[in-house]
């Protein structure tokens, strides 16, 4: 079947596919309006040395940088990101899905702070409550351990929280999804009928291919027959020679 052949099915059987094709419009619609348009926010902080340990640096903690930070900064993301955590954020303020994790690529204690929500205002905000939380966590941690404050990790915003940008790309896909599935439905619910409508006329028309065998058929016997009885009278009406 090619594409005229599929236009002229369409055209025939516009009845079904307007159907389909407005239900789909109207499914696409309410996912549009049914699932929000969320915003993140996300903000870049980083590990330091203690003011002690940097004492060998002239006191530049970036110039001290050592690999036990980059631990600490993978266990302070788990705890951050821990059910008791949320709910301490919760308690704070802060709405919609946080994530903690250290920063991709990075070559250092670097990690990102991440809020998703659905108004702008409460991410935004809701991350600089989050950074607020991370570096109190940090000396929590270190206090429970009786860390002298000179010796205490450090923490230090890179980039701040940034103002909240729209993430479109999972609503734009579900879009997408259910107008390619109702397209296709609708097709199929063309083609169907089409391929009902059909089938009665096909039964009910004699095959082409089948009269002249039959006629074929007809005639061999016709000339066997009479073979046989000229065998059986004899020329001239005689009997058998």
């Amino acid at each position: 079947m090619d594409l005229a052949e599929i236009g002229r099915v369409m055209r025939r059987r516009w009845y079904v596919l307007l159907p389909g094709l407005l239900l789909t419009a109207a499914l696409t619609t309410a996912v549009h309006l049914l699932i929000p348009v969320e915003y993140q926010s996300q903000s870049t902080v980083t590990l330091l040395n203690s003011s002690k340990a940097t004492e060998a640096f002239d006191g530049n903690p970036f110039l001290s940088t050592q690999a036990s930070l980059t631990g600490m900064a993978d266990g302070l993301a788990r705890n951050l990101n821990s059910d008791g955590a949320k709910a301490d954020l919760k308690a704070l303020g802060v709405t919609g899905t946080h994530e903690v994790k250290i920063a991709d690529n990075a070559q250092g204690p670097f990690m990102w702070l991440t809020v998703t929500g659905t108004d702008p205002a409460a991410v935004l905000k809701s991350d600089e409550l989050l950074a607020g939380y991370a570096e109190k966590r940090l000396k929590e941690f270190q206090s429970q351990q009786s860390v002298a404050p000179e010796a205490m990790i450090r923490m230090a915003t890179i980039v701040p929280p940034q103002k909240p940008e729209a993430q479109t790309k999972t609503r734009i896909q579900y879009i997408v999804m259910v107008g390619a599935l109702g397209l296709v439905l609708s097709l199929v619910a063309v083609f169907f009928v089409e391929a009902r409508r059909r089938t009665p006329r096909a039964k009910n028309l004699p095959d082409p291919a089948g009269t002249p065998a039959t006629a074929a058929t007809a005639a061999t016997l016709a000339a066997t027959d009479e073979t046989m009885a000229l065998r059986t009278v004899g020329p001239g009406g005689a009997g058998p020679t």
